[in-house]
């Protein structure tokens, strides 16, 4: 299992990544990360809906009820345009921080 710690700091370009992909509801979000990390990512109604929330009122995600003759109303979710461009901004965070962890985790010595 990830740790609670790395999981909150990367709730945000992850939910942003999984809608980039598609919309989607937070049911299916919470199964899509479960199966991307082989299992290793299980995360909660409670942990997931806050920051769908969040990043709603952030303007990053929009919501709307979609009714189906076959079950009942979900709640999908969308990524706005500012939202792609958070996740431009969060990829690159990332990133950098991975090629330093990949420069420690080698034993590469710092270049600056």
């Amino acid at each position: 299992m990830i740790s609670k710690n790395l999981t909150a700091a990367s709730t945000k370009p992850i939910i942003l990544g999984v809608l980039r992909q598609g919309n989607s509801y937070g049911y299916l979000i919470i199964k899509k990360i479960k199966e991307m990390s082989g299992g290793k990512m299980q995360w909660s109604d409670g942990m997931l809906y806050p920051v769908l929330h969040r990043l709603e009122k952030e303007g990053l995600i929009e919501s709307k009820w979609v009714m189906s003759d076959d079950s009942r109303p979900r709640k999908y979710y969308e990524i706005t345009a500012l939202g792609k461009k958070e996740l431009v901004n969060e990829r690159e965070q990332w990133v950098h921080v991975n090629s330093v962890l990949d420069k420690i985790w080698e034993g590469q010595p710092s270049t600056t």
